[in-house]
């Protein structure tokens, strides 16, 4: 094994960091949420960076979608490696090319950031709808859930398509890893060369379109041979999924990080087991062990080859003592008589089990980027307990048309108390999301500490509401949802307090920090009664600094970011405040750098400043005679 290297990166990034270094051709047209996998691309290459063969790779971006599936195919009928990246609709322009490239097995990875389907309305953010559509074009799918899986299985994905010869489709989850930001282990040149077999890609080369070497291919063809030759294709898929565990067990070699087709994890004598793909296997892996550890028998079976789907290994997989299984899928398909993997599941029981069969039931969850937490689990454990357990349930909404929703404790948690979890409320143009990004490249890379940061943003972007979910913590963080049980909280902006029940998700006894244009002993009077009396009732300590007054005064307008990191750093206990402050400083050279040594220093001073102004707020016994409420925006 070569040493180990850590980033701090998100999903998208950690792909096409694999991606860029395995293709010599990248066909790139943006889509949310996947477009950043084409920019770092075309950036990298506008720099001249190397694949891992030495060449520059040519990343060419087209007009639309199907402009892009189409370079794609045909840059690999010249024998080329060949990548493109998208989302959604831009995926389903592509489906036309797919069906010809798998039909021709033509090896390629192509890498999605699932997301949603336009129905009834646009939807931008993820779920399955659009890999789903895709099933049936003969391509593989490999599903990531984590932003280290995702990198890793983009790696995997393309070593397997070059022995398989069948084209993969690498998907994982549309904003939640792909914009998720972790601390990863980074693979090396030097793994990827012994991970990729250089015969295969001369192999490759060899099946080009050229008339040194003549060859028919793309014909049209009649009822007397098309369907012979559509079978034929039957052995390549047959030898799929142990070509694909061989390349898993490769990559366990050289990296120490194993994995499976379908991988489980929980209780050695489960009875109720949950099925599912993606992100939301983070969440389920992290509730099982918190149930377990609570008495409970349960687990979970995380689906990462969907296609081929290996029925066999997918049920050797599950423990023998299973009763009850909980098939969720993120996506609907009006009108079917179940969702798809929860079908693909059931047949597969049907034709391979042997023995009484567990009772099957699917549900949906996540569609649209829908929150999916600890408690939404725990509640489909707990139908899974109930005599006749509900069958096509939603989880995370409220049908109150179909009534196909279940019930659960929304109150339930398991968020560690090792972990700090730290939530920040800014304006899209206030440089809040740029200070917490530093903060945690600062705590994951200079420390043994995790680090996860995820961004929600208002569709407006720059002058809106931005909220930050940190978490850090000495063990990999795997909850996949926002925070809802946070221990330090900061408003970046003063006019929120007004707006906002900022205070929803503190835990008692945590920090609440304060951009505010008041001096220490009038903050509180200055609070809506609400906020008044969270802080009271939960015994939050309130600390204040005048964040817009020590930027100005630095020479830094409206940025108040610098100031309010080195607040939080110094209240949160992460680092010490000197290694704090020191590393603060490094990542500003480093980030400032290139804008000149004035605005380095603009930004150095504020933080030398920051603490001075740093107060804490004195809190009443009660609440203030003339506090007033809440006026939503």
């Amino acid at each position: 094994m070569t040493k180990k290297t850590y980033a701090t990166i998100d999903g998208n990034e950690a792909v096409a960091r694999v991606a860029y270094r395995l293709s010599e051709v990248i066909a790139i047209y943006p889509i949310t949420p996947s477009s950043p996998m084409g920019e770092w691309s075309d950036s990298w290459a506008a720099e001249r960076r190397a694949n891992l063969w030495g060449t520059i790779p040519s990343v060419i971006e087209m007009q639309s979608e199907g402009g892009a599936a189409g370079t794609l195919h045909g840059a690999l009928q010249t024998g080329s490696l060949t990548t493109t990246f998208t989302s959604s609709q831009g995926l389903l322009l592509m489906l036309p090319n797919f069906y010809k490239i798998a039909g021709e097995l033509t090896s390629s990875v192509v890498h999605v950031a699932a997301r949603a389907l336009a129905a009834q309305g646009l939807s931008i953010f993820g779920d399955h709808s659009d890999v789903m559509s895709a099933r049936s074009t003969g391509w593989a799918m490999l599903a990531a859930n984590s932003v280290q899986e995702a990198q890793d299985l983009a790696a995997i994905a393309t070593a397997t398509t070059l022995e398989t010869r069948i084209p993969f489709l690498h998907f994982f989850d549309g904003f939640r890893t792909s914009h998720e930001v972790q601390k990863v282990e980074l693979i090396s040149d030097e793994t990827l060369k012994e991970l990729i077999d250089e015969d295969l890609i001369i192999a490759h080369r060899q099946r080009a379109l050229t008339p040194d070497r003549p060859v028919l291919r793309g014909t049209a063809q009649n009822p007397d041979v098309y369907f012979q030759a559509r079978e034929s294709v039957n052995p390549f898929y047959y030898a799929c999924p142990d070509i694909t565990q061989k390349i898993m067990d490769r990559f366990a070699q050289l990296t120490g990080r194993q994995y499976h087709l379908y991988e489980y994890h929980g209780a050695p004598d489960a009875e109720r087991v949950i099925m599912l793909m993606g992100s939301g296997g983070e969440t389920v892996h992290e509730t099982v062990d918190y149930l377990n550890q609570n008495g409970a028998k349960v687990g979970v079976l995380k689906v990462r080859l969907y296609r081929p789907f290996a029925a066999d290994k997918l049920l050797a997989a599950l423990p023998t003592t299973v009763k009850k299984i909980a098939v969720l899928d993120r996506c609907k398909e009006p009108g079917a008589g179940g969702d798809p993997l929860y079908l693909d599941v059931v047949n597969a029981f049907m034709e391979e089990y042997e023995g009484k069969l567990p009772k099957i039931v699917g549900g949906r969850y996540g569609l649209s980027s829908k929150e999916f937490t600890p408690a939404m689990i725990a509640g489909i454990f707990d139908n899974l307990s109930l005599d006749k357990p509900k069958n096509h349930f939603t989880i995370g909404i409220v049908d109150d048309l179909t009534f196909s929703s279940l019930e659960y404790d929304r109150s339930f948690s398991t968020e560690p108390d090792e972990v700090v979890r730290a939530v920040f409320y800014g304006l899209g143009s206030d440089g809040t999301v740029g200070a917490n990004k530093n903060s945690i490249k600062i705590i994951g890379e200079d420390t043994d500490n995790y680090a996860q940061g995820y961004f929600v943003y208002d569709s407006k972007k720059s002058g809106s509401v931005t909220v930050s979910h940190l978490r850090f913590g000495p063990h990999p963080i795997r909850s996949t949802y926002l925070i809802t049980d946070a221990n330090f909280i900061a408003c970046h902006q003063w006019e929120f307090v007004e707006q906002f029940d900022l205070l929803e998700t503190a835990k008692s006894n945590s920090i609440f920090l304060l951009n505010s244009p008041y001096p220490p002993e009038e903050v509180f009077s200055h609070l809506p009664r609400h906020l008044q009396q969270t802080i009271i009732d939960k015994n939050l300590q309130v600390y204040t600094i005048n964040a817009t007054q020590v930027a100005k005064e630095a020479g830094m307008g409206s940025r108040i970011n610098t100031v309010m990191q080195v607040c939080f750093f110094a209240l949160a206990g992460v680092l010490s405040r000197e290694d704090a402050i020191a590393q603060i400083k490094k990542a500003i050279r480093k980030t400032y750098g290139k804008k000149g040594e004035e605005i380095v220093q603009m930004n150095i001073k504020a933080v030398d400043s920051a603490l001075e102004h740093l107060y804490q707020v004195p809190i009443p016994a009660t609440v203030t005679p003339e506090a007033f409420e809440l006026r939503p925006p």
